[in-house]
């Protein structure tokens, strides 16, 4: 501590240090004797130890035990009478035969929260310290700082004198600006009262299951297909219809009555196939005979290798397609921004719907977003990546072939940000024990077994999902040496 420092502040620094030392210990007491009364192990008429007896037994001031024992008489939990010992408050006691309160059990939850509650749990990892083949990730050293930066501050400086609650679709600038890019990089063909400006593709996705599915309502999804899509139109209560899909994208030939369809057509999460010209059409053909919607996610229309960019389906029908985009295989993932282009019908709805959500998203980042784009940074920058990833893949390809060789077949290549490597003559089964065994070596592996649904049959050979750009080359390598050793082991 400086000598120069008058003695007041030195003495206020300490004064705080002590005091945030007390309310911590206040806090731990005040939750201990509510643990005690909820557990049943003090019970209403119960008298407490002495102020003087609880801070020997815990090592606190006795200033510190009164300040606890106050707030818990405050919060109704003791009755505290001058001269007297605390005592615990009548009307907490538990009945015979009841288990103790506890915050575990939920109660009278909603017909949502229970479906959520009955989906597959999450499975948490952490990130690998090889290399972590996790299919959304991006590199941290691809993001646009110094350009970011910039429009982020540009933003801030050119704050109305009002802060206001702002349009639920998104800022009518960004929309505006999002219209030219779509109709320059997708050929796309909307008006800005079309576009919704969302909290990533995820809660697009949330907004089109409340908006266009009722309990019961049937769905189609691919096979395998997006777990968090399928969990979404579960959730409001649909009923999933998984139809499977090949090298050419989603199977028309036989589509069930649904509500709604959703599909990755330009890249099919997760087998990389492109939907064909003539699927196209007969997808679009069955939704109007159903009068059906067919959500279309376009999570990384942006990444073509060795293929010219493919239109999406909303150019062939505007009335019928809802289109989903993001930036989070752009920019970042962290950012949570993504679009929607809607019919024009469902304007309204969509609008309404957010605002109830949450109102808009975040002002700033659309703000920032919308100068990327109107300057051209945001293209130049997606160019860049676009390089990046490409040379990345080819690092991984190149990788596999060497380790693998033939043992190896990978599917899904030509556009995106992942493959799908299927290990041959590796049996199914063994997927859990490679991807522990990789764990342990360092490897973050994803197997593609447990995006099929349940319901239906399997391949019978072990599959991964591999992800690539988030490592850099030297990371790729050393992931597929450590993952053929690890193969080879588990054969």
């Amino acid at each position: 501590m400086p000598e120069s420092w008058p003695a007041w502040n030195i003495q206020f620094r300490r004064f705080s240090v002590v005091q945030l030392q007390q309310d911590g210990v206040a806090r731990r007491i005040i939750a201990a004797i509510k643990a005690q009364i909820h557990s049943g192990a003090y019970r209403p008429g119960d008298r407490l130890p002495s102020t003087r007896a609880f801070a020997a037994e815990w090592g606190a001031s006795r200033t510190t035990v009164t300040a606890a024992y106050n707030q818990l008489n405050a919060e109704g939990y003791l009755v505290i009478r001058h001269g007297a010992r605390a005592i615990v408050a009548p009307g907490l006691e538990t009945a015979s035969g009841e288990a103790p309160i506890t915050t575990a059990t939920p109660r009278n939850l909603s017909a949502f929260a229970n479906r959520l509650l009955a989906l597959p749990p999450r499975a948490e990892q952490q990130p690998a310290r090889v290399a972590d083949f996790r299919y959304g990730d991006l590199s941290g050293a691809d993001f646009p700082v110094l350009a970011w930066r910039r429009a982020s501050n540009k933003a801030i400086l050119q704050r109305a004198a009002r802060l206001r609650y702002g349009d639920p679709q998104g800022s009518f600038a960004l929309r505006s600006a999002l219209q030219g890019y779509l109709w320059r990089s997708r050929g796309i063909s909307c008006t800005p009262d079309q576009i919704v400006i969302v909290n990533g593709s995820q809660q697009g996705l949330d907004l089109c299951a409340r908006l266009l599915l009722d309990p019961g309502d049937p769905f189609v999804i691919e096979n395998p297909g997006y777990l968090l899509a399928r969990h979404v139109f579960a959730a409001a209560g649909g009923i999933a219809v998984p139809v499977p899909v090949d090298a050419d994208g989603l199977r028309t030939d036989a589509l069930p009555p649904a509500r709604l369809a959703y599909v990755t057509p330009s890249h099919q999460f997760p087998l990389g196939g492109v939907l064909s010209a003539t699927r196209r059409r007969a997808l679009l053909a069955w939704a109007a005979a159903a009068g059906a919607y067919i959500v279309e996610d376009d999570y990384d229309g942006e990444y073509r290798h060795d293929i010219a960019p493919i239109p999406p389906l909303q150019a062939l029908d505007a009335d019928t397609v809802i289109y989903v985009g993001t930036l989070s295989k752009t920019l970042s993932p962290t950012l949570r921004l993504g679009y929607l282009v809607v019919p024009a019908g469902l304007r309204m709805a969509f609008s309404e719907a957010k605002r109830l959500t949450d109102r808009h998203a975040p002002m700033l980042e659309q703000d920032v977003l919308t100068d990327l784009l109107v300057s051209g940074a945001y293209e130049r920058h997606v160019r860049s990546i676009r390089r990046k990833n490409a040379e990345r893949r080819e690092v991984l390809l190149r990788a596999l072939t060497d380790h693998l060789g033939q043992s190896v077949a990978v599917a899904g290549a030509d556009t995106g940000l992942h493959v799908v490597a299927w290990m041959n003559g590796i049996a199914v089964e063994k997927e859990p024990a490679i991807v522990a065994a990789a764990r342990a070596a360092g490897v973050g592996l994803y197997p593609v077994s447990p995006l099929y649904d349940p319901s239906e049959p399997r391949p019978g050979t072990a599959g991964f999902i591999m992800g690539y750009a988030g490592l850099d080359a030297e990371a790729l390598r050393r992931g597929v040496a450590v993952l053929a050793t690890v193969l080879a082991e588990n054969r």
